[in-house]
């Protein structure tokens, strides 16, 4: 069974950094596109970043670009969230996914086969 599982959430200031971490059950952790996403309350939820398989290429959500980095480490089955300059608007429960995909790192939240639980990150102002 496969599972995805989110840490590093928490309770921050604005302007704080945060570290998401996320550890996949993927026997093949190095074949998968692996993205955040992110759900506000009221909202739906919304794209953060991606990273290919290699991590040679990584996409951001415009409202993320410059302050957050996605990395993985394939040895380690785990993909970060590196979460700067955070803003209330970050308010959210941020979920890990992962795309069987070599060629195409989505963004689309459709394209994704796995998802973790998901992580609560509150800023407050």
């Amino acid at each position: 069974q496969v599972q995805l599982v989110e840490s590093g959430g928490g309770l921050v200031q604005a302007g704080d950094s945060l570290r998401l971490s996320c550890v996949a059950s993927l026997r093949t952790f190095n074949n998968y596109a692996m993205a955040w996403f992110r759900q506000a309350p009221g909202k739906d939820r919304e794209f953060v970043a991606a990273i290919k398989w290699n991590g040679g290429v990584t996409y951001y959500a415009d409202s993320v670009k410059d302050r957050f980095t996605i990395t993985r480490n394939n040895a380690k089955n785990t993909v970060y969230l590196q979460m700067g300059s955070l803003k209330p608007e970050d308010t959210a429960v941020y979920y890990c996914a992962a795309d069987l995909s070599y060629v195409y790192t989505s963004q689309q939240e459709s394209d994704y086969d796995y998802w973790g639980q998901g992580t609560q990150v509150t800023v407050s102002s």
